[in-house]
C-alpha cells in the first residue's frame, strides 16, 4: 500500500501547483517563473544529487539524452504552458482538462506499443471527449460553433498530452538512473531549454518581488522537487497506467484551494463535465490489460 502514496502526494502537490499558475498570472512571465523554479530546484538537488551523478556517470551517460528529453517535456515545456493557461482559464478547468492524462497516456502508449490497450478506449475516449467540451462551453457546447474553446483550455490539453508522452516514455525506455538523480538530470534538461528564452526575456517580465517569491518557493521546491521524485517512483512502482488513474482527484482537490484561495465558483457544469470526463477516462480503461499493472521494483541507490 505505501506504492499507493507516492501519486497521492503528487496530486496534492499538483493540485497546489495548479493554484500557483493561477496566481503567477500577470505578476511574471511564464518562461521566466518556470527558469527561476528549475534554478532553485537544481540549487536543492546540488547539494545530494550531484556527486552521485558524478559517481555513477559512466552508466547514467548513456541514457542521458533521453532524461534531458524528459526534463523538456515535464519541466519545461509542460509548465510554461500550463502558465500560459492561466491567463484565460480557471484553475478548476486547467485541472479537469489535466485529468485526461490518463486517457491520453493509453492513447499514446498504443502508438509507441501498437497491440496494447483497452477494448473500451473508443467509448470511453468519446464520453471523456463530450465531458470535457461540455466543461469548457459551460455546459452550451453549440456555442462553441460560435465562440470558439479558450485559448487556456486548448494549451492546458496541449500540456497534458505533452505529461502523457512523458510518462510513457519514462516507463518505455526503462530508465535505469535512481529517481532522485534522474529528477535531477531532467532539470538541467528543463534549464538548458530555458535558458536563452529566459535571457529573451523583457528585464521588466523576470523581475523577483515579494510577490512572486512565495510562488517560485512552491514551485521549485515542492512542484519541481518533491512532485517529480513521487510521480516517477509512482511510475516506477505502479505502471505509467495505474499511477496516472490518481490524476482522476486532482479536479477535486484543485477546486477545493481554488474555492477559498481564487474565489472561485464551482457550477453545475463543472460538476457534470468533470463526472462525464472521469466516466469516461476509466471506462476506457477497463477491462484492465495485465501488461498496464505490471510493476517494476524501484531501483535502489
Amino acid at each position: 500500500m505505501r506504492n499507493y502514496a507516492y501519486p497521492l502526494v503528487t496530486m496534492l502537490l499538483w493540485s497546489g501547483n495548479v493554484i500557483v499558475s493561477k496566481m503567477a498570472h500577470g505578476l511574471i512571465a511564464a518562461p521566466a517563473m518556470s527558469f527561476y523554479r528549475v534554478v532553485l530546484a537544481l540549487s536543492i538537488m546540488s547539494l545530494f544529487a550531484a556527486r552521485p551523478v558524478w559517481r555513477h556517470w559512466h552508466s547514467i551517460r548513456p541514457q542521458l539524452p533521453k532524461l534531458l528529453f524528459l526534463g523538456f517535456l515535464s519541466m519545461a515545456f509542460y509548465q510554461c504552458l500550463s502558465y500560459w493557461a492561466a491567463a484565460s482559464t480557471s484553475a478548476t478547468n486547467m485541472a479537469v482538462i489535466t485529468a485526461l492524462t490518463p486517457l491520453l497516456t493509453l492513447m499514446t502508449t498504443r502508438l509507441l506499443l501498437p497491440g496494447t490497450g483497452a477494448r473500451g478506449m473508443l467509448p470511453g475516449a468519446l464520453i471523456a471527449l463530450f465531458g470535457t467540451v461540455w466543461l469548457i462551453s459551460g455546459g452550451h457546447p453549440i456555442q462553441l460553433l460560435s465562440q470558439g474553446v479558450r485559448s487556456g483550455d486548448l494549451l492546458m490539453l496541449t500540456a497534458a498530452l505533452s505529461y502523457a508522452f512523458y510518462s510513457v516514455f519514462l516507463k518505455k525506455w526503462h530508465i535505469t538512473v535512481p529517481a532522485w538523480q534522474s529528477t535531477y538530470l531532467q532539470a538541467w534538461g528543463a534549464l538548458i531549454t530555458l535558458l536563452p528564452v529566459f535571457f529573451w526575456l523583457p528585464v521588466e517580465q523576470t523581475q523577483l518581488n515579494e510577490q512572486t517569491v512565495p510562488l517560485i518557493l512552491y514551485a521549485g521546491i515542492l512542484a519541481s522537487v518533491l512532485l517529480p521524485y513521487c510521480w516517477i517512483q509512482g511510475i516506477t512502482r505502479l505502471g505509467p497506467a495505474r499511477c496516472s488513474l490518481f490524476l482522476n482527484i486532482l479536479p477535486f482537490m484543485t477546486a477545493m484551494l481554488a474555492i477559498p484561495l481564487l474565489g472561485e465558483t464551482l457550477g453545475a457544469h463543472h460538476v457534470s463535465g468533470g463526472l462525464l470526463t472521469l466516466t469516461g477516462v476509466i471506462l476506457a480503461q477497463w477491462p484492465p490489460q495485465r501488461w498496464l499493472f505490471k510493476t517494476k521494483p524501484a531501483v535502489a541507490e
